[in-house]
C-alpha cells in the first residue's frame, strides 16, 4: 500500500471517528436550549445521550462480527449511510420521543463504524505505524468530545442545534466516496454465526440497568432484569462457539485493566461534559457557544499533549504515564467540584480543566494501546465497546446520585465528587492491573 494512501486511510479512520463522538458533545452543549425547545425534563435529556450510546454498547460488537463476514469495508459504508440518515432525522425531530428514536438510529450507524474503524486501522497498519495510528485514535476519543462541545454551542447560539446534526450529512457523504477509492477491500472474511443471543442479551441488560439509575417508575424490576440479562449474557458467551466478546479477551491483566480503567474514566468524563456547559449557562449565564468555548483550557492542552503522548510513553512507559494522567484528572475534577457562581469561572472551571486537559491529554491513548494489547483486529470492538457503556452508566449513576440534593449548585458539587470516585476507581484498576506488566508503547 502506497505511503499516501496510509494517510488518507487514517483521515478516514479518525474523521469518521470524530463524527460520531462529536455528536454527543453537540448535545451537550445544546442540551437548555433542546430542552427548552421540547419540553424535556433532565431525565429526559439524559435520554437522548443514552439512547444513542446504549444502542451503540449494544449492536457494537455484533456490527464487528457481521463486518468479519460481508468485509469491513462493505459495512463501514452501511455504518457511514445510516449514520447520515439518523443525523437528519436527529435534526428534524419534533418531539421527545422522535428525536430519543433518531439517536437510536443514529447509535446504529455508530455501532457499525466504531469497531470497523478500528479494525480497519489494525489492518492498515503494523509495527510501530500501528502504535502511532492507535495514539493517534486515541487521542480522537478525548479531542473529539471537547471541540463537540465547542462546536454544539457554536450552532446553538448563532444558528440552531439542529445544524449541528445536519453537517454530517455532507460530510458523511464525502466519508463514503473517499472509502469507496481508497479503502481496499478485504479479501480475506471469516465464516462465522451471529450471535444473536448475545446482542439481544446485552441490549436489555445495558438499557435496563441505565434505567434502574435514571428511570422514573419500576427501577427495582429495572435493575433485577439488568442483572439477569447480564449474568445470561457472560453465561451463554461463555459457552457459545462463537461469542461476539470472547472472554478470554479480559484473562490478560493489561487488557482488563485497560478495560476498567476505560470505563471508569469515561463515565467520569462525560459526567463532566454533560453537566458543565448546563451550569455554566444557568449560573454564569453563559450562552450555549460561550458555554462551548469554556472549555478550550481543557481542549487545547489535551491536544497539545495528546500529540507528544508517544514519545513520552516511550520514554517513561505506559503505565506511568497512566498513573500520572489519571491522577492530574482526578486532581482537576475534584477542583471543579467547588466552583460556585462567587468563585467564577477562571478560578472555579478553567483551572481545573487544565489539569483534567492534561490529564485526559496523557491518558486516552495509552488506554487505547492498553485495551487492544495483543488482540486481533476483529477483537478490538471490545475497547469502543467499554468506552460508550462506561460513558452511559458512568454518567446515568453520577446523574442518579446528583438528583438526590435539590438545588443545582449543590447538585453538581455533589456529581463531581462522584466522577472523583469513579478517577480513582479507574487509577486503582492502571495501578492493579495494568502497573505490573511495565509496557512501554513500542
Amino acid at each position: 500500500m502506497r505511503k499516501e494512501n496510509k494517510g488518507i486511510i487514517l483521515a478516514i479512520i479518525l474523521i469518521s471517528y470524530f463524527m460520531i463522538l462529536l455528536d454527543n458533545s453537540i448535545i451537550f452543549t445544546g442540551t437548555v436550549k433542546i430542552a427548552a425547545e421540547l419540553n424535556l425534563s433532565q431525565t429526559a435529556l439524559s435520554w437522548i445521550s443514552n439512547a444513542y450510546s446504549l444502542t451503540f454498547d449494544g449492536l457494537l460488537l455484533l456490527s464487528g462480527s457481521i463486518g468479519d463476514i460481508i468485509g469491513r469495508k462493505r459495512i463501514f459504508s452501511i455504518g457511514l449511510l445510516i449514520f447520515a440518515v439518523g443525523s437528519l432525522l436527529v435534526g428534524l425531530a419534533g418531539s421527545m420521543m422522535s428525536i430519543v428514536l433518531a439517536r437510536v438510529f443514529q447509535g446504529i450507524g455508530s455501532a457499525i463504524l466504531a469497531p470497523t474503524s478500528l479494525a480497519l486501522l489494525m489492518d492498515s497498519f503494523s509495527g510501530k505505524e500501528r502504535t502511532r495510528a492507535i495514539v493517534a485514535y486515541g487521542a480522537t476519543s478525548g479531542i473529539g468530545a471537547s471541540i463537540g462541545l465547542v462546536i454544539g454551542g457554536l450552532f446553538a447560539s448563532l444558528m440552531s442545534w439542529r445544524d449541528g446534526f445536519f453537517i454530517n450529512v455532507p460530510i458523511a457523504i464525502i466519508m463514503l466516496i473517499l472509502t469507496a477509492k481508497f479503502i481496499p477491500t478485504d479479501q480475506t472474511r471469516q465464516l462465522k454465526k451471529l450471535d444473536i443471543v448475545g446482542s439481544i442479551a446485552s441490549i436489555i441488560g445495558m438499557t435496563a440497568l441505565v434505567y434502574s439509575l435514571v428511570g422514573s417508575q419500576g427501577r427495582l424490576i429495572a435493575l433485577i432484569i439488568a442483572v439477569i440479562a447480564i449474568a445470561g449474557f457472560i453465561w451463554h458467551e461463555a459457552r457459545t462457539k462463537q461469542p461476539m466478546m470472547p472472554l478470554r479477551l479480559f484473562v490478560d491483566r493489561e487488557r482488563l485493566g485497560g478495560y476498567i480503567a476505560r470505563f471508569f474514566y469515561l463515565g467520569a468524563m462525560m459526567s463532566m461534559w454533560f453537566l458543565t456547559p448546563q451550569i455554566m449557562q444557568t449560573q454564569l449565564h453563559f450562552t450555549p457557544l460561550q458555554a462551548g468555548l469554556g472549555f478550550f483550557p481543557l481542549t487545547i492542552v489535551s491536544f497539545i499533549v495528546a500529540v507528544q503522548v508517544a514519545k513520552l510513553a516511550d520514554r517513561f512507559g505506559n503505565t506511568q504515564i497512566l498513573i500520572i494522567g489519571i491522577t492530574l484528572t482526578v486532581i482537576g475534577m475534584f477542583a471543579i467540584s467547588f466552583f460556585s457562581a462567587q468563585v467564577g469561572y477562571t478560578v472555579g472551571i478553567a483551572l481545573p480543566m487544565i489539569l483534567m486537559g492534561i490529564g485526559q491529554g496523557l491518558t486516552l491513548s495509552p488506554l487505547t494501546v492498553a485495551g487492544v494489547a495483543n488482540t486481533s483486529p476483529e477483537d478490538s470492538g471490545v475497547v469502543n465497546m467499554v468506552h460508550q457503556i462506561g460513558g452511559s452508566v458512568g454518567m446515568a449513576f453520577v446523574v442518579a446520585a446528583s438528583a438526590t440534593v435539590k438545588t443545582e449548585i449543590a447538585s453538581y458539587h455533589l456529581a463531581m465528587l462522584t466522577a472523583t470516585a469513579l478517577l480513582i476507581g479507574a487509577l486503582i484498576a492502571v495501578i492493579g492491573l495494568i502497573g505490573p506488566t511495565l509496557k512501554k508503547i513500542a
